[in-house]
């Protein structure tokens, strides 16, 4: 498993933006052969920030992810509304249900 986990921090005036493109993005993600999970969460206390955690059942899977155009999509739009640009982390699963 091949599994991603991106921190998003966006601009105040443009989260509802943001949610809109990230849904409309994570939909889509969903439907690709290789993708296992695609779960976005938006922090409690902060909802500026974004968390995505990504599972695909292969780096090419995920690799092949970075190439839709639902993703370039989301790219264009979603960029410009955060505050810095996104980390993400890659992880190796252990113990998953």
């Amino acid at each position: 498993m091949y599994i991603v986990v991106v921190h998003s921090h966006i601009q105040p005036e443009h989260v509802e933006r943001f949610r809109e493109v990230t849904v409309e993005n994570a939909e889509a993600s969903r439907r690709e052969a290789g993708c296992v999970r695609f779960d976005v969460i938006q922090q409690a206390d902060d909802p500026t920030r974004f968390t995505f955690i990504e599972m695909f059942k292969s780096k090419e899977d995920g690799a092949r992810h970075l190439e839709t155009s639902h993703f370039t999509k989301w790219l264009e739009e979603a960029v410009p509304l955060m505050t810095e640009p996104r980390t993400r982390v890659i992880y190796q699963d252990v113990s998953l249900t």
